[in-house]
């Protein structure tokens, strides 16, 4: 391995850490708690190290924000894909983003709260246009391809607003499966799709 390769790799396994450390400390303690300088004393780097990699925190939360896009893409599509036909893929790909979201609540406002530098819709990044892909999908099979981003964009509209209340206790948790037998029963009288 050629000395500039090993550079390389250091450097993008440091980006990397500082990445990791934001998001663990933004789970832990919100993103209020995310600093550089808290960031830079819990990896052991100097804030020079840090901004070398990144222009600021904003640049940071975009940079969990697209790995979060990543990680929740991945989720998606493996819902999709084990389930058992269209109808099932629709409701499994919800209930998969909506226990993303629980399970993942900085990350989620990462990616879908903050104000960051991310660029969405059709120009936006690979990990974000795959994350969209993994809720476009669920309506593949049921609509032409000329509604399928307004119906997508609208069905994650509904579920960004269900995340988003449910977290913050403004609906009753003994609701959540109705709630969401009802939208996925709705999505599916909307196409005409059969439910079984």
């Amino acid at each position: 391995m050629s000395a500039q390769t090993r550079k390389e790799r250091e450097r993008a396994d440091r980006q990397q850490r500082i990445i990791d450390t934001a998001r663990e400390l933004a789970e832990s303690q919100g993103w209020e708690a995310v600093t550089v300088r808290k960031l830079a004393e819990r990896i052991e780097y100097s804030q020079p190290v840090l901004y070398s990699h990144f222009a600021g925190k904003a640049a940071i939360v975009a940079a969990v924000a697209e790995q979060g896009c990543a990680d929740l893409a991945v989720a998606l599509h493996r819902a999709h894909a084990e389930a058992d036909g269209p109808a099932a893929a629709l409701a499994a790909v919800a209930q998969t983003y909506l226990d993303f979201a629980a399970a993942n609540p900085a990350l989620y406002d990462a990616i879908f709260v903050m104000n960051v530098d991310l660029v969405f819709g059709l120009e936006a990044s690979k990990p974000l246009r795959d994350a969209f892909a993994g809720l476009e999908n669920m309506f593949r099979p049921f609509v032409d391809p000329a509604d399928l981003g307004a119906r997508t964009e609208v069905a994650w509209s509904a579920l960004h607003g269900l995340a988003t209340l449910d977290r913050n206790k403004r609906l009753r948790p003994e609701l959540r499966e109705q709630r969401l037998a009802i939208l996925v029963a709705e999505w599916l009288a909307a196409v005409g799709a059969d439910p079984a």
